[in-house]
Order: structure tokens, then C-alpha cells, then sequence
């Protein structure tokens, strides 16, 4: 009996023992330490600190000024600004003005051309057509005869020039310039003989002085025996062919500017109405100080522009919180240059904080998005806080040197990403925590 007392006591503490030993599924823990969504903060413009006006710890809000710069350049160069738009308005309002000027004075420039139109486009109907025209004197309208006219101008002009090409070409010929000579001692001698008439028509008048009279007389004797002499040559020279070359070039070309010349006339008598050069005259008038104006507005535009710039330059002066947070570093003090794109701030999220910590491969899957863990921190010994798990990483990766042994830096890890709520702001970033996962 007392054997089989001391048998089933052996039993009980073996399976006592078997009961008290650890678990091979013990509960999973890590360790990391808490961050913080943090924001550096950098002025967009170089210049030195006038004002700061938040500390190290201080909380603050989105928009809360944090620091300003010097704006005196600045407001120089908006003033400057200011009378340069200034300046271009009144451009503008001048251009304005010329323009206005522009358009009174075509409009009566086109009102007195079709006044003066007026008979013309009566006469028009009652006019007389050619008996070689078959069709109607109005047969045409206005634009089309303007059109031929232009047209029949172009073409003289054409004609004309080609008829003095001919007759420089044909002067400069051997037989031609022999006629020419012949053709400029006639000229010659017939303007001596008239100075020789005028001269003795003159001495006939005076009551005395015969030898006066006797020696012009002689001279109007011998001036027109050399315009007899000369005619005489001319008209022996215009037998030759190089005369009848010259004539016939000269005559060409005579008709060919008279054809120029009343092509012209006809174009002139249909400018009339809108057609006038006045009018188009004034036309062009009005397009250059549209022109003008248009220049003078894109002038205010550009000087409007800059202005706006220099506008907002100066609102970047003030720099100011992009979130709600709390000045975790502040590396600025009022007197200093800042310069742009350098951060002078950190702002850190206090509400809102983050762990990551790291398990192996053989815990891995115990995790999942979503899953409550608890945590203690070295700074509160006594007190559990609660997180969030919010993201798995899908690699693996080396463990990192500061988080585990030597031994165990060969193996690979997974991320976790932890979020803490953190409303009251007692958790700091940088405290190391120990998690405990559910």
C-alpha cells in the first residue's frame, strides 16, 4: 500500500513538471524603436533671419509662422515693379488714344472717298461702251476692274522697261552713236541759233549803237549757217541704218511709257471709294496703332507678371509649418543667413508614431496586417502601450548590425511596421520598446 502511495505521487510530479515546462510556441517578441514622421523644413529664398518664432519642443500647426527673412531687396525691386507697370498702363492708355485717333480719321477719310465715289458709280451706268465691247460698261464689278487695271500696269510697266533696255542697247551700237553725234550738233546748233535770234531781236530795239546791231547780226548769220549745216547732216544721217534703229527704238519706248502712263490714269480713276489711297492710307494707320496697342497691353502684361512674381517672392519671406507637429531641431537663430533649400527646422508628427521591428522567417507568418500588439518602454516601466500592425514587408532582408547578435545577423528577417497612437505626446522618438505580438 505504501508503494502504491509513493507510485502515484511520482506520477502526479511528472506530470506536474511535464505541465511547467516552457511552451514550444512561446509568445512572439521583438524589439525596435519609436520614430516619427519627420519633415525638414527649408526656406525657398536665400537672406538673413530677422524673426524666429518657434523653439526646440514647441508645438505647432499648419500654417504657424516659423521664421522670417529680410525682405528689403525685395521691396525695393517691387516698387521698382510697381512704377514699371505704372509706366507700361500709361503706354497702354496712350496707345489706346492713338488708335481711337486712328480709326475717327479713317472713318472720315472713307466717308469723304464715297462721297466723291458718288458720281462716278451713278455715271457708270449711263456711260458708252466701245462698239468692240459685247458686254456692258457695269458688266464687271468694281474689285474685277480694280484687278485688271492693276493687271494692265504691271504689264506696261513690263513693256516699259523692256522698251528702254532695247533703246540703251540699241544707242550704244557704232552706226547708232555715229547718228547720235549728228543728232546732238543739230541740238546744239539749233539752241545757239535761238540765243542768236533772242540776242539780235533784242539789239533791234535800241535807238543807237549800229555796230551793236551789225555784230549781232553777224553772230545770228553764222549761227544759222551752222544750223544749216547741222540740218543738213541730219537729215543725210537719217538715211543711215543706224538712224532708223534709233528711231524706231525711240519710238517704241515712247509709245511703250504714253501705254504705262494711261494704264496708270485708268488704275487711278478706279481707286476711288474704299479703293482710295487715302483710304488705304488710313487703313494702314489704324493697323499700326492697333499694332502699338497691342505692343503697349502685352507690355503691362509682362510688367503684371513680374510684379505677381516679386509678390510671391516676398510671401516666401515667412516661412510656415507644413503639418501639425512639433519642432523636434531648430538650427537658426535671428541674424543668420539662411540659405534656400537648406533645412534650418526638423517638424516631427508626435501623434502618430511608428515602430519597426524584425522577425525571422520561421515566425514570419504569425503576423498580419491588422493585429493588435502591446509594448513597454525603458522610459515607462510600468506602463503597457497598445499598436498597430500596418505593414508586412514582402522581402526578406539581412538583419540589420544594430538590431540583433553577431550569429544572428547571417540569418534573414522580415520588416513589421507598427503605428502608435500617441494623442497625449508622451512617447518621444528614439525610445527603445520591447513588443509583445498577440
Amino acid at each position: 500500500m505504501k508503494n502504491l502511495k509513493l507510485f502515484l505521487l511520482a506520477i502526479v510530479l511528472l506530470f506536474a513538471a511535464v505541465g511547467c515546462a516552457p511552451s514550444q510556441s512561446s509568445a512572439l517578441q521583438a524589439s525596435g524603436q519609436i520614430e516619427a514622421t519627420e519633415i525638414a523644413v527649408a526656406p525657398e529664398l536665400s537672406g538673413r533671419v530677422t524673426d524666429v518664432y518657434v523653439s526646440e519642443g514647441d508645438a505647432v500647426k499648419t500654417g504657424d509662422p516659423l521664421l522670417k527673412l529680410d525682405g528689403s531687396l525685395l521691396l525695393s525691386e517691387k516698387r521698382s515693379a510697381e512704377a514699371a507697370l505704372d509706366a507700361a498702363k500709361a503706354g497702354g492708355r496712350a496707345a489706346q488714344v492713338a488708335l481711337d485717333a486712328a480709326q475717327l480719321q479713317f472713318d472720315l477719310t472713307l466717308d469723304a472717298a464715297l462721297a466723291a465715289e458718288s458720281p462716278t458709280r451713278v455715271s457708270i451706268w449711263d456711260a458708252s461702251k466701245p462698239t468692240e465691247f459685247d458686254q456692258p460698261v457695269w458688266y464687271f464689278s468694281s474689285a474685277e476692274r480694280l484687278q485688271a487695271a492693276r493687271s494692265a500696269v504691271d504689264a506696261a510697266k513690263t513693256a516699259l522697261d523692256a522698251a528702254m533696255t532695247k533703246l540703251a542697247d540699241t544707242e550704244k551700237k557704232a552706226g547708232s552713236a555715229q547718228f547720235l553725234q549728228v543728232e546732238a550738233a543739230l541740238a546744239q546748233a539749233r539752241q545757239a541759233f535761238q540765243i542768236a535770234r533772242d540776242v539780235l531781236d533784242r539789239t533791234n530795239g535800241t535807238s543807237d549803237g549800229q555796230s551793236l546791231r551789225d555784230a549781232a547780226q553777224a553772230n545770228y548769220d553764222e549761227k544759222k549757217t551752222d544750223l544749216d549745216n547741222a540740218q543738213k547732216d541730219y537729215d543725210d544721217a537719217l538715211t543711215t541704218d543706224g538712224a532708223n534703229d534709233v528711231l524706231q527704238a525711240r519710238a517704241e519706248a515712247a509709245i511703250a511709257q504714253e501705254t504705262y502712263d494711261r494704264a496708270l490714269d485708268q488704275l487711278r480713276a478706279l481707286q476711288t471709294g474704299e479703293n482710295s489711297p487715302l483710304v488705304q492710307t488710313a487703313a494702314k494707320a489704324v493697323e499700326q496703332a492697333q499694332a502699338q496697342l497691342d505692343l503697349a497691353q502685352a507690355s503691362v502684361t509682362a510688367a503684371q507678371a513680374n510684379l505677381d512674381a516679386l509678390n510671391t517672392q516676398m510671401e516666401k519671406l515667412t516661412v510656415y509649418a507644413p503639418m501639425d507637429g512639433v519642432i523636434l531641431t531648430r538650427g537658426i537663430h535671428v541674424g543668420e543667413v539662411a540659405q534656400a533649400g537648406a533645412a534650418v527646422m526638423t517638424i516631427g508628427d508626435l501623434s502618430k508614431l511608428t515602430i519597426t521591428v524584425y522577425l525571422s522567417e520561421d515566425r514570419y507568418g504569425e503576423v498580419n496586417v491588422g493585429d493588435e500588439v502591446s509594448f513597454t518602454a525603458d522610459s515607462f516601466p510600468n506602463e503597457t502601450f497598445a499598436a498597430t500592425v500596418t505593414r508586412i514587408a514582402d522581402q526578406a532582408e539581412f538583419t540589420p548590425r544594430n538590431v540583433q547578435t553577431k550569429e544572428e545577423r547571417q540569418t534573414t528577417v522580415y520588416a513589421i511596421e507598427l503605428t502608435v497612437n500617441n494623442p497625449d505626446g508622451k512617447l518621444k522618438p528614439g525610445m527603445p520598446v520591447d513588443v509583445t505580438f498577440k
